[in-house]
């Protein structure tokens, strides 16, 4: 296994479906739940107040992973930088730029696969839209500024957090919309405990992630509002895991 479990087949063809796999795809039963589907979309729609994105914005996307919200950015932003850590998941998101389609396989039972094919909407100008490897916690100059940015999922999958959180205002305009959503699933192979947010006590507390979120981005930008993100990866045909990120929206001071 390599060090990043993200450079896997397995790994690759799970996002590629949780990104753009029809509800039918990942989840055939109806008892299922169906409000966790299309998180990649709903991150963008769901969060944004799409209104406020100035005409001829610019977006980045950290932690991109295979594009889906990196796309869907583009229906109201101008330029669009989609970056990941996995060399893996921005091939596929290049691919996906370039012809709009990438076939790939997902795993059903053991050995058993389908072939599937991921798919751009055609209303997207791709072309609006790049990627590129890269670590969120050092991202070096020559980005620019933003009128939005999004980390879905990334935070509790760093192993400097706070100096991700704290790059965030030089590289975004004022009144510009940032939105963070984290299940906070702190794991040590990926964060070391004294890195983390939250998610243990001091002096006999508890020590919440996103108070400690709220606090470190307080100086520089405004929580607009928090909302609860429900989300679904098919493992199997048989398992899934089922989460629930805590969303905040804020805006550049």
């Amino acid at each position: 296994m390599p060090s990043n479990p993200y450079e896997t087949d397995r790994l690759l063809g799970e996002y590629l479906l949780f990104h753009y796999g029809q509800p039918e795809e990942i989840l055939p039963y109806p008892f299922g739940p169906q409000s966790a589907l299309d998180f990649a979309v709903r991150a963008v729609t769901e969060c944004l107040d799409l209104k406020a994105v100035p005409a001829g914005g610019r977006a980045l996307d950290l932690g991109c992973a295979v594009g889906r919200s990196s796309f869907e950015l583009a229906l109201y932003c101008e330029e669009v930088v989609g970056i990941d850590y996995s060399a893996k998941f921005i091939q596929a998101a290049n691919d996906l730029r370039e012809h709009g389609t990438l076939e790939y396989l997902r795993t059903d039972e053991g050995r058993l696969t389908t072939r599937c094919k991921a798919v751009v909407p055609a209303r997207i100008e791709r072309r609006r839209v790049s990627f590129e490897v890269g670590d969120a916690c050092w991202l070096g100059g020559g980005l620019g500024q933003f009128d939005v940015t999004l980390l879905i999922n990334l935070l509790d999958r760093l192993k400097e957090p706070r100096w991700c959180l704290e790059q965030l205002p030089g590289l975004m305009n004022h009144g510009g919309q940032l939105v963070i959503a984290s299940p906070f699933t702190w794991l040590e192979e990926y964060t070391p405990p004294a890195k983390w947010l939250g998610g243990y006590e001091e002096a006999g507390r508890p020590v919440s992630s996103f108070a400690t979120l709220c606090a470190i981005l307080a100086p520089d930008f405004e929580l607009v509002r928090t909302l609860d993100l429900p989300f679904l990866i098919r493992e199997h045909a048989r398992k899934f895991q089922w989460s629930v990120s805590k969303a905040g929206v804020w805006r550049r001071r």
